[in-house]
């Protein structure tokens, strides 16, 4: 496994990852409609499935960027190398969010293209109201404090397990359906179906998501110190204490997918 990945092939991995993800999302909410007339069915489905995607994803590409596949993600590797940590700079910021945005817009199309829909027509599922917005931040909020917990408590090992299973309850426990992604948000909006939402919708959700991230940042902060110093000794949390391999440059403290197959 190589120890430093460029920034092209790691843009290339967000890129393909936020791709693959916005595919498993909106192509098993497109089979879950055609399947079952019931919602209530059809969102078990697709919840299911979008957290075992998400956990192959993060497994398969957390190697070689660190599988953020979210915008608000990567600015929180940013936040932690601007407080003293590692992380990404902000060249590698812009790059990051970029690929995927473009991944999630590609995966949307490619997904309708797939059921036999006509690719890039624009969702028409508005999704309003303080409540959704309320519902957003809660839900990536949530996401960050997963994230950065576990890394500050050393059990980056349990990352792409634990975020896949958060994400399938907070798409349940959230009044928004926790998109907790700016890229993937985007995206979904060129896919007018049962996971879709109206580029009217946009901008509410997406500012909701970054006040989310900011939340979740504070939290982890509050509770394990802003770079782990002040979390529990590895004894006391059950984490090992053997030296790990070195992840790629830029990946960050946020890089638990790569040590969960490292």
């Amino acid at each position: 496994m190589t120890a430093h990945t460029s920034l092209p092939r790691r843009a290339a991995a967000e890129l393909i990852g936020t791709a693959g993800l916005l595919v498993v999302v909106i192509g098993s909410g497109l089979k879950a409609a055609e399947l079952s007339r019931d919602t209530g069915v059809a969102l078990i489905a697709n919840s299911f499935v979008s957290a075992i995607g998400l956990g192959l994803i993060i497994t398969l590409f957390g190697p070689l960027s660190g599988a953020h596949l979210n915008p608000v993600v990567t600015l929180t590797s940013w936040w932690a190398r601007r407080t003293g940590g590692e992380g990404l700079g902000g060249r590698e910021v812009l790059v990051y969010v970029v690929a995927q945005t473009a991944g999630a817009i590609g995966g949307a199309v490619l997904a309708e293209a797939m059921f036999g829909r006509t690719p890039g027509t624009f969702a028409t599922q508005a999704l309003d109201g303080g409540h959704l917005l309320v519902g957003e931040v809660v839900a990536t909020a949530g996401l960050v404090l997963v994230i950065r917990g576990l890394g500050c408590l050393g059990r980056d090992r349990l990352v792409p397990v634990a975020v896949a299973a958060y994400i399938a309850a907070a798409i349940w426990f959230t009044s928004s359906g926790s998109f907790a992604n700016p890229a993937g948000t985007i995206g979904r909006s060129f896919s007018d179906s049962f996971t879709g939402i109206s580029p009217g919708s946009l901008p509410g959700f997406v500012a909701a998501q970054l006040l989310g991230g900011i939340l979740g940042l504070a939290l982890a902060a509050f509770l394990y110190g802003t770079r782990g110093k002040d979390a529990a000794a590895p004894e006391a949390t059950g984490a090992t204490q053997a030296r790990e391999p070195e992840p790629p440059a830029g990946v960050g403290p946020d890089r638990a997918a790569y040590r969960a197959v490292g």
